[in-house]
């Protein structure tokens, strides 16, 4: 990512213009990890992400926002963070985003990681293990509903989607700035999983308890899912405390990844919920 004017605002026209060809190369997964960097579209999605401390690069936005309150107040905070704004038609903001009817903004972010070495759950954390997810709704529906559940966050094992993917933010809703997520391969992610202090659950066709009758309080919990086709390897099943199963009545043989793993989060977090706790 070209950082050789910011702090400043820029107009833009033009769809050679070479920041944006940065930003639309953001598209492709060599070029997110390359940079550190992925985008995220939407007002409210970037005001979140500036309010949690996420470092942003650059701030795209339509001329239609100009004399939007919000949106000038979002692009002050950025030259203020050290940041490039532009100012783009709705020409180049569809090329960025690559949709006809795009967001009035883009902003672009660092990556953000957690060392699988700094996950040390206790007290009542509940985290999740998502091995080689590969939908991007999937991932991104999960990381939303961790989010929504007052989980801690998100381990994904071996090779898994992008998080930071432009479908994969989009299906976060924002919740990709609020959940801390670690990556790792099977080897260490099992060896990690030797210092968990608590209990390890993961779904399994073979599992014989139904999930809704072991106690999950008073301690840490670790979710484990496996992935869309396959269901949770040999190795991983082998390492976990118990193994349990989602009824079911009807025809299906299975559930979709993310609704399965939203059915097992509500459940672990039953005793944390109360309409009377929850936002407005």
């Amino acid at each position: 990512m070209r950082e050789g004017r910011v702090g400043q605002v820029k107009e833009v026209t033009s769809l050679a213009n070479p920041i944006v060809k940065d930003i639309k190369a953001l598209a492709l997964k060599k070029f997110r990890d390359q940079q550190n960097a992925f985008m995220a579209e939407g007002l409210k999605l970037v005001i979140d992400a500036l309010d949690l401390g996420w470092t942003i690069r650059i701030l795209v936005f339509s001329k239609s926002g100009l004399g939007n309150a919000s949106v000038e107040k979002v692009a002050a905070r950025t030259v203020a963070a050290g940041g490039l704004v532009l100012e783009v038609n709705d020409k180049v903001l569809a090329a960025i985003t690559r949709r006809e009817n795009p967001q009035m903004v883009v902003g672009v972010f660092e990556q953000r990681w957690t060392a699988l070495a700094d996950v040390k759950p206790s007290g009542n954390d509940v985290w999740v293990a998502l091995d080689r997810v590969r939908d991007p709704g999937n991932l991104g529906t999960a990381i939303r509903t961790i989010d929504a559940v007052g989980a801690r966050g998100l381990v994904l094992v071996g090779d898994t989607t992008d998080p930071f993917a432009v479908e994969t933010v989009r299906a976060t809703m924002g919740s990709i700035f609020a959940v801390p997520v670690a990556r790792t391969d099977e080897a260490a992610f099992l060896s990690w999983r030797k210092t968990f202090r608590g209990l390890v659950v993961g779904t399994h066709l073979k599992g014989s308890v139904d999930y809704r009758t072991i106690d999950y309080g008073g301690r840490p919990v670790l979710l484990m899912m496996g992935n869309e086709q396959q269901g949770l390897p040999q190795q991983l099943a082998a390492t976990c405390d118990r193994l349990v199963r989602i009824p079911q009545a009807g025809r299906a043989d299975s559930l979709n990844l993310a609704v399965a793993t939203g059915v097992m989060l509500y459940e672990v977090r039953r005793s944390a919920l109360s309409l009377e706790t929850s936002a407005p």
